[in-house]
C-alpha cells in the first residue's frame, strides 16, 4: 500500500495524550476531522490511528487517537509522518497535481533541453518552489508559476518550463 505525507508529529500537548501535528497538505481541514483514519508512518510498517479529537491553535493541529489517551502512549511518535492512502486521496482539478506526482519529473526547457529532475518541493510562501537537481551545476530553483511551468506532462514524466531572467545564473 502506497502512503502519502498529510502531516509530522512535532511534540505532545498536555498529559491526556494530545499531538501537536505540523500539516503537510492543502486538505487539513478534510483530512483532519474526527472519525478520519490517518496512518502514523514508521520505517518498516505503519500504523492505523483513529482521530477521537480535534482542535487547533495557530498554525497547528492538535489530535487525540483512539485509544491513546495518555501522553506516555504518544511521546514515542514525536518526530513521525502522518499519511493517507491513495483511496482517501482528493480528486483534483485539471493542471493541479499532489507533490508526490511532480517529484521525480525530468524538466526540460523550451528547446527541449533537459535540465535536471524535481527533486523536493518547498513551500516559502505565495507559490511552491521546485528544486531541480542539475548534473554538473548547483540546484535550480523554479517557482511553481503559470509564466516559468509550461506544461506537466504526468504521463511522459516531464516538465515543460521557460526559464525567465534571472532564473537559472
Amino acid at each position: 500500500m502506497d502512503f502519502y505525507e498529510v502531516g509530522q508529529i512535532i511534540n505532545t500537548h498536555g498529559i491526556r495524550g494530545e499531538v501537536k501535528v505540523k500539516t503537510i497538505t492543502d486538505f487539513a481541514q478534510e483530512r483532519f476531522q474526527k472519525g478520519k483514519i490517518v496512518y502514523l508512518l514508521m520505517p518498516n510498517e505503519y500504523l492505523e490511528l483513529k482521530i477521537s479529537d480535534v482542535r487547533t491553535i495557530k498554525q497547528f493541529y492538535l489530535l487525540t487517537f483512539e485509544g491513546y489517551n495518555d501522553i506516555n502512549l504518544v511521546e514515542r511518535y514525536k518526530g513521525m509522518k502522518l499519511g493517507i492512502n491513495e483511496k482517501q486521496q482528493q480528486k483534483l482539478g485539471e493542471n493541479n497535481f499532489y507533490y508526490h506526482q511532480i517529484i521525480g519529473l525530468k524538466v526540460v526547457d523550451e528547446n527541449q533541453n533537459e535540465l535536471g529532475q524535481v527533486i523536493e518541493i518547498l513551500s516559502p510562501g505565495a507559490n511552491d518552489v521546485w528544486v531541480v537537481r542539475r548534473i554538473g551545476k548547483k540546484d535550480l530553483l523554479l517557482p511553481a508559476i503559470h509564466d516559468v511551468v509550461k506544461k506537466v506532462d504526468i504521463e511522459n514524466g516531464k516538465v515543460l518550463v521557460e526559464l525567465l531572467d534571472g532564473l537559472d545564473d
